[in-house]
């Protein structure tokens, strides 16, 4: 295991191109009780499905991930990596795990002000307690992640900038922004100019989709 860095990885499918921060979906306590409630789209997670099949060799490198962000202060002059990307993906697998963890992405946008950092989260608590005290980076984008399928929220929580929703494949068809792009196409999500409110449709493989979509509506 990567113990003493942070790894990143590149991601794939819509994501390809960007470049991501990833923790370990399958170990976050989080993550691990919104799985199990059906009104979440969490019962749905393409990330635990993945990490227990054909990308079982993430597992290491997503662990130690999470064990150096969440128990570990990163220090300039140690272990806070320099970032050559333009923008940059915090979540593609995983959640906040702690309040640490997210101080730690504020030292690495800090450390990085030329690269537009986007942090994919439902954890409002940790936000709000963390920003209650310290500034936000000028870098730093918050997508809050709804957890309720076909609600598409449009108001957006304190110290966020964006929302990302999910709906149905054939509700809400006009408001759906989000369904059918490459991200690096895009970019919605990475810029704080531009639409706000995003929506996208569930995503539709059957592996990972183990539940019946209308349990959690």
């Amino acid at each position: 295991m990567l113990k003493d860095k942070v790894h990143f990885s590149n991601m794939s499918g819509k994501l390809k191109f960007l470049r991501a921060i990833n923790t370990d979906t399958t170990t976050n306590p989080f993550c691990m009780k919104q799985k199990t409630n059906k009104k979440s789209i969490c019962s749905f997670c393409y990330s635990w499905y993945m990490l227990e099949t054909f990308r079982k060799n993430c597992v290491d490198a997503f662990a130690s991930n999470s064990i150096l962000l969440s128990t570990t202060c990163l220090k300039s002059n140690n272990n806070i990596p320099f970032i050559i990307d333009a923008y940059l993906r915090i979540n593609g697998h995983g959640e906040l795990i702690n309040t640490l963890h997210l101080h730690n992405i504020v030292n690495i946008a800090l450390f990085n002000p030329h690269c537009n950092i986007a942090v994919w989260t439902k954890r409002k608590d940790l936000i709000n307690k963390y920003f209650k005290e310290n500034d936000k980076p000028k870098n730093l984008i918050l997508v809050f992640s709804n957890p309720k399928i076909n609600h598409i929220k449009k108001d957006i929580p304190k110290h966020f900038d964006k929302v990302f929703n999910n709906v149905e494949e054939n509700s809400f068809i006009d408001e759906q922004n989000c369904t059918g792009q490459e991200c690096y196409k895009c970019l919605q999500c990475y810029k704080f100019e531009g639409e706000n409110i995003i929506v996208e449709k569930v995503k539709e493989d059957e592996k990972y989709q183990k539940h019946n979509l209308k349990e959690a509506i």
